[in-house]
Formats: structure tokens, sequence, C-alpha cells
């Protein structure tokens, strides 16, 4: 096991919906036009920020949704050429864009739907230059995209740039091998959740309800 466990905790109480994690992130990281590597979506609702129930019972609640990499992620078996893998000093699982040879295994592998995708074309955007940190790696067509917790700021020992920037104070990021994280606390004094347990990959995300 490496020395580090990085992960985030989400407080599904603070939540606001606001979508601020979906453009920091698209911002930060150059993600192309038509893909998002972080969603919120609506809890009962079939689509964006539509309340459940019927007037006027309604109830609305979000969730946050990206890779959860995962401490046993079925993505990295999946992946013929390595192209997927999990970084053992941080834990977190990265995406090579450059061995990607574009079979999509992982998707098809990965139990959470959405998190992962596909560049069939060229990557597009609404503005004529790379926006975001300059060590994004640059995009390619015919491979697979994915969060990557922002691997270049927290090799930097910075916070991912959807954590920094939720108003709500909503999402934690942090060692979840080290007791004393903030991460670790939480996790220990608030019930909580973690999407899907019983396929086995061990998510590193948290979600406190």
């Amino acid at each position: 096991m490496g020395t580090k466990r990085y992960g985030m905790v989400i407080d599904t109480r603070r939540c606001i919906g606001c979508h601020g994690c979906t453009i920091a992130c698209k911002v930060e990281n150059n993600v192309p036009d038509g893909t998002k590597w972080n969603r919120i979506l609506t809890d009962g609702g079939d689509v964006i920020d539509m309340p459940a129930g019927v007037f006027p019972k309604l109830t609305l609640s979000y969730l946050p949704l990206n890779c959860q990499h995962c401490e046993n992620p079925a993505c990295t078996r999946a992946c013929p050429v390595g192209a997927t893998y999990k970084d053992e000093e941080t834990g977190l699982v990265h995406q090579n864009y450059d061995t990607c040879i574009g079979c999509r295994m992982c998707i098809a592998a990965c139990p959470y739907t959405g998190v992962r995708s596909f560049n069939w074309e060229e990557p597009a955007y609404s503005v004529d230059f790379p926006v975001g940190d300059a060590a994004v790696p640059t995009h390619q067509k015919h491979t697979v995209e994915k969060c990557v917790l922002c691997e270049h700021r927290v090799a930097r020992g910075e916070e991912p740039a959807c954590i920094e920037v939720c108003p709500g104070l909503a999402r934690f990021f942090g060692d979840l091998n080290d007791p004393d994280s903030r991460v670790s606390q939480l996790i220990r004094e608030r019930t909580y959740k973690q999407l899907l347990p019983e396929k086995g990959t061990e998510p590193s995300v948290y979600y406190l309800v």
C-alpha cells in the first residue's frame, strides 16, 4: 500500500447545487466542450435541478459525481496497456493519454456510470486558446478522460480546484491514511455513504449524510 491514500469527502447537507465545482474543473483542466469530469446530479429528478415528488410534496438534494479513485479500481485491471493506473504513492487513479489505445475497456469495467468520457473527435473548445494550468496534459482524439483530482495541483501541495472554489464548503480533500487529516476526522464523526460498495471497489469518495 502507498504512503498516502488521497480522497474526498463531500457533505451532501452543504452542497447547494451551484455547479461551481463543474466549472472550476473544466477551466483548471482545460476539459473539452461537451465533457464534464465533475457533475452535480439531482437525487430523484430526471433532469438537472429537478425535484423529486409531486407538488407540493417535493424534495431536492444533490449528488456530486466524479471518478471515485477507488482503492481497488476495476478500470486498472481492465486496461490492456496500463493507460489507466493507480499511483502507489498517492492512491489516485491516473490516465495516460499517450498510452491509451481507445479500447474503452475501462469505461465498460467502471461501475460508476458517466465518470469517464471518450473523445471520438479532436477535442473542441469554446475559446481558441487553452485555459487552465500549464501542467495539464494535452487532450487527444480517441482517448478516455476522467477526473484526476487535479494531480498537478496535488503534486505542488495544493488542493484540487473543485475543493478550493466550493462556496458551501461542502468538499474536503486529504489523506485517508492519516488519522489526523480532516477527511479522516469527518468520516469518523459523521454518518456517510459510498457509491456501490457492493462492487468491492472501495471508493475514496465519501458522502456525508
